[in-house]
């Protein structure tokens, strides 16, 4: 049978637009469609726009700062609208990057939606266009919880666009965009009240990070409410209020909901074609990206796997290659680094305290950023290494602290490598920096199972 492509890609973000750039330069003949904006959520309400927001912070409190070092700089009050504006136009011209990268690769560029009608068949708008396979890269959208009043909030997606900063926030959630907003609004002179289930933020890090994150956000200004769940929220003339499980009532001019997101794949008619879906809405699939449909794939947040940017991206590529190159390779999702981009940073890679081996050895050290010596801010840095105790092996490593993602992406291809504590240990450290600490860690904090064993004895 002769299709209209060889390939359709469902979905114009990371993942689709890798795939589909890269399938179309081994020769493919690919139609990729998008109906919101190109680019996806990292480009436009993720990644991007989120990083802009956090350096737009960081200059109140550089500004403050600065008299540390000599410099008599007054803050002023931030310029919202000017800001946004500013980031809109770097997203439009981000959305043209990714547009021309498929032109000029030879993809068929639709801005549409598209939705299946049978197995090798989809709707595009108002065409109907076939595919001998299609790829489903749809990404995933921001949820609101079952609570009375959340239709009041406001979600991640929401927050990119608001047409002045609201004085008063009230966040609920405690993962990476309820972390990193709090520091966002708070760094641009908001009072911000951040509720969370958890004892501590980022459920699923390492603890020793999650607790100086917890540090790091108070000494922020950010007012937390660990281990509330939200119960309602009600208006009260223009203000909104959030009553949690503890009875508290904390009112704001904006309730923030971020508690989590849901894969995009309602209404893309996947029941006409037998692709599998999960509860969650995920779309389960095998080592190579395969769903339960044989020549239908699914990559990126979509499948619900390991959701970042980068993964999504590798996955793109993956495929292309897989299915045009011939190369026939997987993506590990062992030792992937992350960041979260709170005030000040973190980034994380290989396994936590909580994961490893009995006999797993933790060396761990927290210090004043020299930077910070100076201006008086109680800002702290926190570096950790965890090393197998049978085989030496960096298993992982995680910081807070200024360049933490930066200095961990390095560090992530050492411990991907392989590379040992005596490895670490016999490196050359540049000197002065925060990065050299990871090379002159010497003394054990702690060794797991240590305590257990010295009981049985």
């Amino acid at each position: 049978m002769s299709y209209d492509f060889d390939l359709f890609v469902i979905g114009g973000g990371s993942a689709g637009v890798r795939l589909a750039r890269i399938a179309a330069g081994h020769g493919a003949r690919v139609g990729i469609a998008e109906e919101r904006f190109w680019g996806g959520t990292c480009v436009n309400v993720g990644c991007v726009p989120k990083k802009l927001m956090v350096m737009a912070a960081e200059y109140g409190f550089a500004a403050e700062d600065a008299a540390g070092f000599g410099w008599n700089i007054i803050r002023g009050a931030h310029d919202w609208p000017r800001f946004i504006a500013a980031k809109d136009r770097e997203i439009e011209r981000l959305n043209g990057v990714y547009t021309g990268l498929l032109d000029r690769a030879g993809a068929q560029i639709f801005n549409a939606r598209a939705r299946f009608l049978d197995s090798h068949t989809i709707m595009v708008g108002e065409e109907t266009k076939t595919a001998e396979r299609i790829a489903i890269a749809t990404g995933g959208h921001p949820i609101r919880p079952d609570i009375p009043g959340a239709d009041l909030a406001i979600v991640s997606d929401d927050a990119f666009h608001l047409p002045e900063r609201p004085e008063r926030v009230v966040l609920i959630g405690g993962g990476y965009i309820a972390v990193e907003f709090a520091g966002i609004f708070a760094g641009m002179g908001a009072h911000v009240d951040l509720v969370y289930r958890q004892p501590l933020p980022l459920r699923g890090f390492d603890a020793d990070l999650r607790a100086a994150v917890a540090e790091a956000l108070e000494a922020s200004g950010v007012h937390l409410h660990p281990g509330h769940s939200p119960l309602h929220i009600d208006a009260h003339d223009a203000a909104k209020r959030l009553v949690t499980s503890h009875g508290d009532a904390i009112e704001g001019d904006c309730v923030f909901l971020a508690t989590g997101r849901k894969p995009n794949t309602a209404g893309l008619g996947l029941e006409h074609v037998g692709v599998e879906v999960a509860p969650s809405g995920a779309i389960p699939i095998d080592e190579g990206f395969c769903t339960s449909s044989p020549h239908i794939f699914a990559i990126g947040d979509v499948t619900d796997r390991l959701n970042l940017t980068p993964v999504a991206t590798a996955e793109g590529h993956t495929l292309a290659d897989s299915l045009f190159g011939g190369k026939s390779r997987g993506v590990s999702l062992k030792n992937v680094p992350s960041a979260v981009f709170s005030i000040p940073p973190l980034a994380t890679v290989g396994i936590t305290e909580d994961e490893a081996p009995r006999g797993a050895r933790i060396f761990l050290t927290r210090f004043t950023p020299m930077r910070h010596a100076l201006t008086g801010r109680p800002r702290r840095s926190m570096m950790k290494l965890v090393v197998d105790g049978a085989s030496d092996r960096v298993i992982g490593a995680h910081m807070l602290g200024e360049d933490a993602p930066e200095i961990i992406q390095g560090l992530a291809v050492a411990i991907t490598a392989g590379a040992t504590k005596a490895d670490f240990d016999r490196t050359i450290g540049i000197h002065p920096t925060a990065a050299e600490e990871f090379v002159t860690l010497r003394g054990e904090t702690r060794r797991i199972g240590a305590a257990d064993a010295k009981a049985a004895e």
